[in-house]
């Protein structure tokens, strides 16, 4: 079960679909293999860039019991919705079929601190025992969560277990956060996303690894471990050696069709299709990404990787 103690690599999973835009069953197994063996220590599905939004109520639900059926290490599911009823019934069905927990991010039209604080009392009330993470998205939610916010929150609400930090810039409120823990208040989870961009300052400043979803799960693997165990020479080596291809990867508007690119030419999943709408790279982009992957590749083989 999700905790305030969790810590490695949550991966964000895409959602793989066949050319026609069917849920792609066979991929979602390669992917969750692949995940695990690049160093994912647990899973977080029907995310943002799992394309949740387009997928019916029923469809993700078939999702949540093939990824949990086909994995033994925890799975956190994006119960995220416009209305609580929506939200209380994909919660309710993925902890029955063995989630660890879920998560929610803001509904857009909260404004207020205590709209804000609201919002999330009623979280806590519908999801009744269920472990939850606040996602902490503005640039995506447009809804800005002060420091002081989600400690109240923490403080009203024991099922809020984890924070998914992808502030920005956002060092310093791990830093607060951080420092309030140390200082008495209840300590959580906190695991950083924005397609691990920051994940070195993010570990340094107190995080607790990453739950984000770039295509090369094992940089953010290999560098909370070497964060984890003082080597902080290796990880900055790991990550300054991917730093290209994540920041190509970060494209407003193009990331997801990036990510899904080179998890199919990486073998992850058969087919890099969004479901529409989303369109696919072009071949000057396709183009692009193949030079970064091939010049990943020596950097990687420099460090022995």
């Amino acid at each position: 079960m999700l905790s305030e103690a969790t810590k490695g690599v949550y991966t964000i999973a895409v959602t793989p679909f066949l050319p026609n835009g069917a849920i792609d069953f066979d991929s979602i197994d390669r992917m969750v293999d692949f995940y695990i063996e690049q160093g994912a220590t647990g899973l977080t599905i029907l995310g943002m860039m799992g394309e949740a939004g387009k997928l019916s109520a029923e469809e993700s639900l078939s999702v949540v019991n093939r990824v949990i059926a086909r994995t033994s290490v925890p799975v956190v599911v994006g119960v995220s919705a416009p209305g609580y009823a929506a939200m209380e019934t994909l919660s309710k069905s993925s902890m029955d079929a063995g989630a660890a927990g879920v998560m929610v991010a803001p509904t857009s039209n909260l404004r207020s601190d205590d709209q804000i604080i609201g919002y999330y009392h009623g979280v806590a009330n519908v999801l009744a025992d269920a472990p939850f993470v606040l996602q902490d998205f503005p640039l995506a939610t447009s809804v800005v969560i002060p420091t002081k916010v989600i400690l109240q929150i923490v403080e009203d609400c024991p099922t809020c277990v984890m924070i998914k930090h992808e502030d920005w810039p956002g060092l310093d409120k791990i830093t607060s956060l951080r420092a309030t823990s140390d200082a008495g208040a209840r300590r959580i989870s906190i695991l950083c996303g924005n397609g691990g961009m920051y994940l070195l300052e993010e570990m340094l400043r107190g995080a607790d690894g990453a739950m984000t979803g770039f295509a090369y799960p094992e940089m953010m693997a290999q560098v909370v471990d070497a964060m984890t165990s003082g080597n902080e020479v290796r990880a900055r080596d790991i990550f300054d050696a991917y730093m290209p291809m994540i920041r190509y990867e970060a494209q407003p508007g193009l990331g997801l069709a990036i990510r899904k690119y080179s998890l199919a030419k990486r073998g992850a999943i058969a087919h890099p299709t969004l479901r529409q709408p989303g369109s696919a790279l072009n071949a000057s982009a396709a183009h692009e990404v193949d030079i970064l992957a091939q010049r990943q590749t020596a950097r990687l083989a420099d460090l022995g990787l």
